[in-house]
């Protein structure tokens, strides 16, 4: 009886590990026409991202288009059995420098209802998006599979001199949100700058996101999103919103992934990739509940 107590509860993890679904945020650093044409870049990205059911790739600079698309054009070809298609945002940003975001994901595992640039969902108070050298893209999504069936993810990506203010003013995105989509369950992620020499501990703990205990930030000071050895910092983050959205994370899985050690890479092997380390967070699978029960 105990084995097959056992047995039910390793098919259990199993199950989870399976059918849970898998949200990332890759600062990929300058991912553009340089990159995309290093084999060996690519296939470390690839394999990267291919982990990922939905990724949000921030710091894209690719004047001509044609470093997304090759990306998925790989991570079709490195499994064919699960398809993945893109959303790009437009070129953001105040002066030559421009970026985009752009979120790809798994055609079978989830469906965009929605995609809308902070400046268009915030109409009546488009003064606000100023304080965004990149305002936020923003998308509504159904998953079939999960738990949490619909919800909001809000890609950001502060910029450097700014990230303190830029972080408190995402206090007013997820306002606009609600409003816009009557939901609580939100998840905002990417790189914001949020540590280090970038803002201060004092700042981050009056920010609106940290005080209100309605948000809660998966990804923590004591955890590492950065390549370098001699630096140690939580820039990129995950932050959720919405208690069904709460209960429908799987314990413990936000975290950084650490390619270098995952697939053996020098320090500088690593930096020609990126200088950030995605982080990631899984929802639990519909049937989740069922299998605690067991």
């Amino acid at each position: 009886m105990r084995s097959l107590v056992l047995l039910i509860g390793i098919v259990g993890i199993c199950l989870s590990t399976a059918f849970s679904l898998k949200m990332c945020a890759f600062n990929v650093q300058s991912f553009g026409e340089a990159k995309a044409k290093n084999k060996k870049v690519m296939g470390i990205l690839t394999k990267i991202i291919s982990r990922c059911d939905l990724s949000l790739i921030q710091e894209v600079r690719d004047s001509k288009g044609e470093a997304v698309p090759k990306l998925l054009k790989l991570l079709n070809r490195f499994d064919k059995s699960q398809m993945y298609s893109y959303l790009e945002s437009k070129r953001l940003g105040r002066s030559t420098y421009k970026e985009q975001y752009v979120y790809d994901s798994r055609k079978d595992m989830l469906q965009v209802h929605e995609q809308v640039h902070y400046r268009e969902l915030n109409q009546k108070e488009s003064n606000d998006t100023e304080m965004f050298s990149r305002e936020p893209f923003i998308i509504r999504i159904y998953s079939p599979k999960t738990l949490v069936k619909h919800l909001v993810i809000i890609g950001h990506h502060t910029s450097p001199k700014n990230a303190l203010k830029e972080m408190d003013e995402l206090f007013r995105v997820f306002q606009a949100v609600h409003e816009k989509w009557k939901t609580e369950n939100m998840m905002l992620l990417g790189d914001l700058n949020a540590d280090c020499g970038y803002v201060t501990i004092k700042g981050i703990k009056n920010l609106r996101l940290r005080n209100d205990p309605k948000f809660h930030w998966l990804i923590t000071e004591e955890q590492d999103t950065t390549v370098r050895e001699k630096i140690h910092c939580a820039y990129d983050r995950i932050i959720v919103h919405g208690n069904t959205l709460i209960s429908g994370i799987v314990p413990g899985s936000a975290q950084p992934f650490n390619f270098k050690k995952e697939f053996l890479l020098s320090e500088q092997e690593a930096l020609e990739v990126s200088d950030h380390y995605p982080v990631e967070v899984d929802l639990k699978p519909s049937h989740y509940h069922l299998r605690n029960e067991l």
